[in-house]
């Protein structure tokens, strides 16, 4: 196996102790210029806390590098390496201010619109759901339409406004189906469950349009079927298909660093749908949220973040390699 701590020690570095996702090359965003497929970047965004002392997510983007330093781009279930077919590269972290929300988003935007126009898909790590609404504005803007969404979440996240809070993370997507480029319809969410939803949250999503994607209708059909389902409503008069996904679709069981919901994915039934959506040729764009390191034990959840991403590589790879 080696000496881990020595290899680990040769990627290139961010900050302090902080890896590049998968030791890839570090490049500024504003220096893209066509050089990557893929762009990393983190967002150590964590606004309203709204549970309790439930908080850390912003931590999130440097555990989850530093899982990345064990892996590859290879993975033998599909008999592919991402990165014999993708260039992927990492764009650190944006620059937060806690204390300012709006310029923060503005900030996310920015980024969004420097690595669309460096000509890479925008892969980001958070930080909190709220995350979401500056991406999917800045992607609507680039691409001049709506963007379809399939949402893997235990919850709709389309609150109003949580504690005066019209941004915190129970509320993206109240605030992207109320921009003017948005398609509510094309919203899907994936993997809704449980009594931490409330009623006029599923009326919400009803009144919009947006698809419900139940834990109970994809256990009934099955996530190939499901994932199927979830992509060809999202692509329906977009741009483009986005993909996002809280920590809790998954199984308390499989995610340990997030909160605590029962009867979700498994590992494997998010991994198999983030493989096909990757093969999509109008995926537009990702993002990984809610892991929460000081409650992480010996980072799972942050592991198994790294590995969502490999599997729509994967599927992004096979695309690639197919298509030449």
């Amino acid at each position: 196996m080696g000496n881990f701590k020595a290899e680990a020690a040769m990627l290139p570095v961010l900050y302090g102790d902080t890896p590049t996702l998968f030791g890839q090359p570090h490049v500024q965003p504003d220096a893209l210029e066509g050089t990557a497929d893929v762009a990393v970047s983190g967002v150590p965004w964590e606004g309203t806390i709204t549970w309790g002392s439930w908080s850390g997510c912003e931590l999130a983007p440097r555990t989850i590098r530093q899982a990345s330093a064990r892996y590859g781009g290879f993975l033998p279930e599909y008999g592919i390496d991402a990165f014999d077919h993708l260039r992927l590269v990492d764009c650190g972290d944006v620059v937060i201010d806690m204390q300012d929300r709006a310029g923060s988003f503005d900030a996310i935007r920015q980024r969004i619109r420097q690595v669309v126009r460096g000509g890479a898909l925008p892969a980001t790590y958070g930080g909190d759901h709220s995350i979401t609404y500056p991406i999917v504005e800045a992607l609507q803007e680039e691409l001049q339409g709506p963007v379809g969404i399939v949402h893997f979440d235990a919850h709709y996240d389309n609150k109003d406004e949580y504690d005066g809070d019209r941004y915190a993370r129970c509320c993206p997507f109240r605030r992207i189906a109320e921009l003017p480029s948005s398609r509510p319809e094309s919203l899907v969410h994936t993997g809704i469950r449980g009594p931490r939803n409330l009623k006029f949250m599923w009326e919400y999503a009803n009144a919009i349009g947006a698809r419900t994607i139940s834990i109970g209708e994809i256990r009934r059909e099955g996530i190939a079927k499901s994932v199927r389902e979830a992509y060809s409503t999202a692509s329906v008069g977009t741009r483009g298909v986005y993909v996002t996904i809280c920590s809790d679709v998954l199984d308390a069981a499989y995610n340990p660093g997030g909160p605590t919901d029962p009867d979700g994915l498994t590992a494997h039934e998010l991994y198999e749908a983030l493989h096909f959506l990757g093969a999509q040729k109008d995926i537009v764009g990702f993002d990984f949220v809610e892991i929460y390191p000081p409650s992480d034990p010996n980072g799972v959840s942050s592991h198994t973040a790294v590995w969502a991403l490999l599997h729509l590589l994967a599927g992004m790879a096979e695309r690639r390699r197919d298509a030449r």
